[in-house]
């Protein structure tokens, strides 16, 4: 009978008393032996943390609440304006009758903006005081004739409407008043052409807009025979998860993770456009009948809000010209006086600059603002606040416009179009709710998620396979996670997105 002796025995002999990779296994993995090594190395077994906080959500709860809905689409409606001011067109100076030719309202929309602005509902009416400025000229005139998008007026201190702009658009008219003649009716007319004239009473409008959740899903597996399986690393993520279970930590990151993408979304998002080829690879049904997407918080700025590039069109507010001009924009709208700044951090650094050139004793950097200072105690370079007019701002940096992994990173590769900020007001709007049918003050913005007395979609966990309690026949463990949502911006006009 012969024997073999194996290939790997760990046996070889040594002519001298030492130690060899021939006669100890190795760590390395440089030789057939690698399982440990001669010398025991020093293990630092505790995972070191060298990104600081990874995760960036916190935004949305710090400016926003967060409410249940039942319903596929969530519909709101915004007041209009008060008084009467359209943008047009001086069609027609005139020597008897000046026209003017309405083309949208005050805020540019028109009948293929959403919503529309019907130009036979301007509001105008025969006998009403107006103001018409374009050109640098404003020129008081009383109104003649009204019909649909058409008016036609009489200038008060002047012959005719020569010298206001003609191109589409160009002049706005405001209505300051009206004036009639001894026993008048309300429908008196000026010129005796009553066949066009509009004479209807004015009714309050309402702007409605909507929105619509998504639905937004993760997972994680991790086989059954890892789930105990040790490690020689121990873990620790940002929600306190730790321990030598290596899956531990991957399960803790995948829901970080997973919750920052709630915020990210309901940031990022937009609606699917009327090309988008989105619909047509998921098919109609998968997407419900509102169609993909939803409305997040940049894109419901930049279309209902306001958007502001700076003045060198690298950091937005770097000076006061900047901010005045923010300030004026604030006053033609809500005029909120508490707003919230959240900031990447060259517009915070700018700002900073801003505000300490400001202060006269700050020449040559030794002071910014009144610390009282002295070679003893830190230096503060750094403001979080400050009032122009009459309005408060208060600034905070922002870690997702910083953070490389996030925004800061897209923003780093296509500068013209970073967002390096937002300006959000602070405080409550008043808006009908169409669901629950009363008038409710909720914060300019808030979360709404999916929930009823069976399911709540809220952050919704699951987990399904043989291990633990077992659901089925899979030798895993899989741990689902689902959310449906979407955010609610009212008042848009009061927001500012800094570019």
């Amino acid at each position: 009978m012969a024997i073999t002796a194996g290939g790997s025995l760990n046996a070889v002999p040594s002519s001298q008393q030492q130690t060899l990779d021939s006669n100890y296994l190795d760590f390395t993995g440089t030789t057939d032996n690698t399982f440990a090594q001669q010398y025991l190395p020093d293990l630092m077994a505790q995972e070191a943390e060298v990104f600081g906080p990874r995760t960036i959500s916190g935004f949305l709860s710090q400016v926003g609440a967060e409410e249940p809905m039942s319903s596929d689409q969530v519909v709101w409606s915004e007041q209009s304006r008060l008084h009467i001011s359209v943008k047009g067109t001086v069609a027609t100076a005139g020597d008897t009758n000046g026209t003017f030719t309405v083309t949208s309202d005050i805020d540019g929309n028109n009948a293929s903006s959403t919503p529309a602005f019907t130009l036979a509902d301007h509001g105008v009416r025969v006998n009403d005081i107006v103001l018409i400025a374009s050109a640098g000229i404003v020129t008081k005139c009383k109104v003649v004739e009204s019909a649909l998008a058409k008016i036609e007026v009489e200038p008060y201190s002047a012959t005719d409407l020569t010298g206001h702009a003609t191109t589409v658009g160009g002049s706005t008219l405001l209505v300051v008043g009206s004036e009639y003649g001894k026993g008048t009716s309300y429908y008196a007319d000026t010129d005796g052409a009553t066949a066009q004239d509009t004479h209807s009473a004015n009714e309050p409008t309402f702007k409605s807009y909507s929105n619509k959740p998504i639905i937004m899903k993760d997972y994680y597996e991790v086989s059954g025979s890892d789930t105990a399986k040790i490690g020689w690393v121990e873990v620790s993520v940002e929600d306190g998860t730790s321990g030598y279970l290596w899956y531990l930590k991957a399960e803790a990151e995948t829901r970080l993770r997973f919750a920052d993408y709630m915020e990210m979304a309901m940031i990022e998002a937009e609606k699917t456009h009327a090309d988008s080829a989105i619909g047509v690879s998921h098919g109609s049904t998968d997407l419900g009948a509102n169609g993909a997407g939803t409305e997040g918080l940049f894109k419901a700025i930049s279309t209902r809000g306001n958007v502001t590039s700076g003045v060198t069109g690298v950091n937005a507010a770097t000076d006061l010209a900047e901010f005045d001009a923010i300030l004026a924009e604030f006053d033609s709208q809500g005029a909120i006086e508490e707003n919230m700044m959240f900031v990447n951090r060259g517009t915070s650094l700018a700002m900073d600059d801003m505000l300490a050139s400001m202060n006269s004793y700050g020449a040559g950097g030794t002071s910014y603002g009144v610390f009282q200072n002295s070679e003893q105690m830190a230096l503060n370079l750094g403001f979080s606040g400050f009032r122009r007019g009459s309005y408060d701002f208060y600034k905070s940096d922002w870690r997702y416009l910083n953070d490389k992994a996030t925004r800061g990173g897209i923003n780093a590769a296509a500068t013209s179009a970073a967002v390096r900020g937002v300006i959000i007001p602070a405080g409550t709007s008043t808006v009908y709710d169409q669901m629950l049918g009363k008038n409710l003050k909720r914060p300019f913005l808030h979360v709404r998620f999916r929930a009823s007395q069976t399911d709540n979609r809220y952050f919704k966990t699951w987990v399904t396979g043989s291990v633990g309690a077992a659901t089925s026949a899979l030798d895993a463990m899989q741990i689902h996670m689902l959310t449906e949502r979407c955010l609610i911006t009212q008042g848009a006009n009061n927001f500012m997105l800094m570019q």
